[in-house]
């Protein structure tokens, strides 16, 4: 067995104990006894075993192989908004002359907190999540993991990490201002509040807007999206007594907001107007151009990378959040009162 083909996995086979242990043996951290420790390091040391950035060091190569994570919800097919937003990254990561290895993450795996296998055998020399994975699991996989890593279009208040997000906040506190500026003053909000930091930040937008109007909020026009648990989308209920306009916190369910309000007997957007979020629907969902706040894809996956470059070339400094900007498309999908 060669230097190169020595894994994480044949040591922890040979020793009988887990590929976690092996990493936190070689990493030096806590979690494993030091009898082993030095068992581990010793089989390493015979076999020749070399991390990736070693061995990239030692092939004279410039580039990083880099992990990207994506909750398994995200990829329910390969148009979603997520899968776009790797294939960007990928793209970005190429032009450093760095390699790209994708896992999912199942909603049990989170639930048990068990370490991606891009990690706990040490193929990646660094790791860029790429939506909120379920529950705490962020917050754990930073403590469980010590090396660099970047969090993409989402945060987290309790894991100190590098994050890239779009300008929710203020997306949405455009769209629902270009809404009042022609005439609507009934506006509801279709999403699941605390499903996700960008389905909240969008509601705050929204908030703003309507307060800055002096428009009441009806908490029957809050319209929530999907299960909080699961994240999965569910049936879209309408209040008694309908607004003119809706603002949802993305394209793809302004995309399904349209099919159930004609189903309904509505017209879009002579009765009710729609607008949406991200500028991504999938070919085929919608046949009119819905109204929306364009994300940067491009800009977004380009940060998260140079980020992740930046810390896995020394950079030391205080983790930072870095906010994205996007553009208002104007579209059929809102009429003027």
């Amino acid at each position: 067995m060669t230097n190169e083909n020595v894994r994480m996995a044949d040591i922890a086979k040979a020793l009988g104990v887990s590929t976690v242990a092996v990493s936190k043996a070689l990493r030096d951290q806590k979690g494993v006894s030091e009898a082993l420790r030095a068992r581990v390091k010793a089989l390493a040391e015979e076999w020749g075993y070399r991390s990736p950035s070693q061995v990239r060091q030692l092939s004279g190569k410039a580039g990083y192989t880099i992990g990207a994570l994506i909750s398994a919800r995200y990829l329910d097919s390969n148009e979603s908004f997520y899968w776009r937003l790797y294939q960007e990254v990928n793209a970005q990561a190429m032009r450093k002359e760095s390699f790209m290895l994708l896992e999912t993450l199942s909603n049990e795996d989170a639930r048990l907190h068990k370490l991606p296998k891009l990690i706990a055998e040490g193929r990646v020399d660094g790791l860029i999540v790429i939506g909120k994975p379920p529950g705490d699991y962020a917050a754990f996989l930073k403590k469980s993991w010590q090396k660099a890593m970047v969090f993409l279009d989402f945060y987290d208040p309790d894991a100190e990490v590098d994050s890239v997000i779009s300008n929710s906040f203020y997306g949405a506190y455009q769209l629902t201002d270009y809404l009042i500026r022609h005439g609507h003053r009934l506006i509801g909000y279709v999403g699941t509040l605390l499903a996700t930091d960008s389905i909240t930040d969008r509601y705050f937008g929204y908030r703003k807007a309507i307060l800055e109007y002096n428009i009441p909020m009806r908490r029957e026009w809050l319209l929530d999206d999907r299960d909080l648990a699961t994240g999965a989308n569910t049936e879209l209920p309408f209040p008694p007594e309908m607004p003119t306009a809706f603002v949802c916190n993305c394209d793809f369910i302004a995309g399904m907001l349209i099919r159930v309000l004609r189903k309904s007997g509505y017209r879009v957007p002579e009765d009710v107007s729609v607008t949406g979020f991200d500028n991504y629907l999938p070919p085929g969902m919608c046949d009119i151009g819905i109204t929306t706040y364009s994300v940067n894809l491009r800009e977004m996956a380009h940060s998260a990378v140079r980020m992740l470059l930046r810390r896995l070339d020394g950079d030391k400094s205080r983790p930072f959040m870095q906010i994205i900007d996007g553009q208002l498309f104007v579209r059929e999908s809102v009429c003027t009162l």
